[in-house]
């Protein structure tokens, strides 16, 4: 087996936290923070357990990195994500200066870097986020195809009963 590559380590990294998400029974998304090679922070969906509708993975990693740096900008760090960030997190990457976005799946039906909207590809901000997709991306879609039949059998279950 070959030796990982940087973003493929951390994005392993990433998968991990998608699946402790799953384990609280979240949409799995899961994310790491990188500030030189180092991780700095990580986090996965949390909307369910706190009924916040802002608790996406991306929001609580900023939120740590933040905390841990003692700063709101991002400059030096790269965010690694398992699904395409949707608008309002794609808005929060340019906010706090990340430096470059990884990802793993899109997301057909909310993305805002590349599926539905290219919010980082604006020239209209002030900060340029880069950003590149599709690692490990068969694995991070599964983890949401798998996650989502999951629930749609829990449910047939339950109305059978």
């Amino acid at each position: 087996m070959s030796a990982l590559t940087e973003k493929e380590y951390f994005m392993l990294e990433a998968i991990k936290e998608a699946k402790k998400a799953i384990e609280v029974s979240e949409i799995p998304v899961g994310v790491v923070i990188v500030k030189d090679g180092e991780i700095i922070a990580r986090a996965h969906n949390m909307r369910e357990k706190t009924q916040n509708a802002t608790h996406h993975a991306e929001i609580l990693a900023i939120n740590e990195a933040c905390e841990k740096l003692n700063s709101w900008r991002l400059n030096d760090c790269d965010m690694y994500v398992t699904l395409e960030p949707c608008v309002m997190c794609a808005g929060a990457l340019i906010l706090a200066r990340i430096r470059k976005l990884y990802y793993g799946a899109k997301d057909e039906r909310f993305g805002g870097v590349e599926s539905i909207f290219r919010i980082l590809d604006s020239d209209k901000f002030n900060h340029k986020v880069e950003y590149e997709g599709g690692i490990f991306e068969e694995e991070c879609r599964n983890l949401m195809i798998s996650f989502f039949q999951n629930l749609r059998n829990k449910k047939k279950i339950d109305k059978s009963e």
